[in-house]
């Protein structure tokens, strides 16, 4: 049975005993004449529909996990497995084919050995659906009926369901910072593996990219695993062109609309800028791909440029700067709108113009939400991919000419995953590796921006 199916059953039964709770709560209120319970009933019928809900909940999740493997052991154990391939990609297929089949996703097969296993799904599949649907009702009905016997008119029913909540949501943040944990172990395990074969030093501070996902691990070059070339075409598209772009036209379109723009203007242009950050990234390559970098190589050319690229890094950047100018506006808009109003008064009662208000008194109190900002576009532009690999190339290239191809980080770490390579090979764990220092990047920015911050918010609050 499917997961979706199962959730509707929770939904189901704790509905009904949350019903039923309901009731039995305002039979308490009958029969105490008016008197005053311990709780409202809904606090009642909250608490047994979250004793049916949460239990029920956990085991739906086991059992998506362990039904399947269930499922796949007992079609093996038929006679029917003995023909199958031992191990590998074949077995695999086969298996795939009989049950897409006995679930009705597919048709038929096309392999003709996956005919024999079609029933012997079907069958599992119907054992274990009427399993876990028994299980459920199980569950649900004993976590009910203890529930529903606990229900007094002294009973605190409010406290309890408070309670429950507060762990639910203690459960959700823990699951945020406990994802997070396991990215920084995945990441720093595979890296540990990379770094046993190639050289730190080799990698941090070499100059030529260019693995061999085809070379044997025992006979690769550690020279070509040197990483500066992504580093730097990172930081020079992401972090200095897109940045050249997004913080002026970003700061003083957020100036202009909070400090002179009238009320009418501003409900069109607002939106209408923030309209850029729902464009899809791909929209975005083509418009570099097909009208930037073609308008920059014909411009070099006018201006004598002998043989300027079709692909740059300038295209790119200046692409990727558009894309980014809301991340920067909207903070900064927020902001300087969020600035008291005293502030503004004072200033222009001392005699300064509107211009010197904002760039001495607005600018600097606003100076953290900026900051914030201005660090959220970094991190969204360095962790692009689809504009630099549809006009900056993929080409590891270490040059300060804009004009030239480039390739990022994210990118080499695509291009790495997705080949044949094994996960055992260099070339693919050097995806890992280039992932945990752009980690490592990202929680730097992250800590100087919140040290800027929190100097600036000192000085103005």
């Amino acid at each position: 049975m499917a997961p979706a199916v199962l959730f509707l059953l929770v939904v189901g039964l704790a509905l009904a005993g949350w019903l039923a709770a309901r009731a039995k709560a305002y039979g308490f209120k009958r029969a105490a004449g008016g008197a005053p319970i311990a709780a409202l009933p809904s606090y009642h019928a909250w608490y047994v529909a979250l004793w049916i809900a949460v239990p029920l909940l956990a085991f739906v999740g086991l059992w998506s996990v362990v039904a399947p493997e269930l499922i796949k052991q007992s079609v093996l154990a038929t006679p029917a497995a003995a023909d199958l391939p031992a191990f590998g990609l074949q077995r695999e297929t086969i298996l795939s084919e009989a049950k897409a089949v006995a679930t009705g996703n597919a048709p038929s097969v096309f392999n003709p050995q996956a005919e024999a296993f079609i029933t012997p799904f079907e069958d599992a599949i119907t054992r274990y659906n009427t399993i876990g649907v028994v299980i459920t009702l199980v569950i649900a009905l004993a976590a009910g009926i203890w529930s529903f016997l606990r229900l007094k008119p002294d009973f605190t029913a409010r406290n309890r369901v408070e309670k429950a909540v507060m762990g639910l949501l203690l459960g959700a943040s823990l699951i945020a910072i406990l994802t997070t944990f396991g990215i920084a172990a995945s990441l720093i395990f595979e890296t540990i593996r990379f770094f046993g074969m190639v050289n730190p030093l080799e990698f941090l501070f070499g100059t030529k990219w260019g693995p061999d996902p085809m070379i044997s691990p025992e006979s690769i070059d550690a020279s070509r695993y040197g990483a500066i070339p992504l580093f730097w075409g990172t930081i020079f598209i992401g972090a200095i062109i897109a940045m050249i772009v997004a913080i002026p036209l970003g700061l003083m379109s957020a100036i202009y609309l909070t400090q002179y723009a009238s009320p009418r203007w501003r409900s069109v242009l607002k939106p209408t800028l923030e309209i850029l950050a729902g464009v899809p990234t791909v929209v975005y390559g083509y418009f570099a791909a097909l009208t930037v970098a073609p308008a920059i190589r014909d411009l070099a050319l006018s201006l004598g440029v002998s043989n300027p690229s079709s692909e740059s890094a300038l295209a790119a950047g200046l692409v990727m700067g558009v894309m980014i100018i809301p991340f920067v506006s909207s903070m900064a808009d927020d902001s300087i709108a969020a600035v008291p109003q005293a502030m503004r008064d004072g200033s222009l009662a001392m005699g300064a113009t509107t211009s010197e208000t904002i760039k001495r008194v607005l600018v600097p109190a606003a100076l953290p939400g900026i900051v914030g900002g201005v660090m959220l576009a970094i991190s969204r532009a360095i962790g692009e991919t689809m504009i630099v690999v549809m006009a900056a190339s993929t080409a590891a290239n270490l040059s300060a000419n804009p004009l030239e191809a480039m390739t990022t980080v994210t990118v080499q770490i695509v291009a790495m995953l997705t080949g044949e390579g094994s996960f055992d090979h260099p070339a693919t764990l050097s995806a890992f590796a280039l992932g945990f220092v752009l980690f490592l990047v990202t929680l730097a920015l992250n800590f100087i921006a919140l040290r800027v911050v929190k100097r600036f918010r000192e000085a103005y609050e």
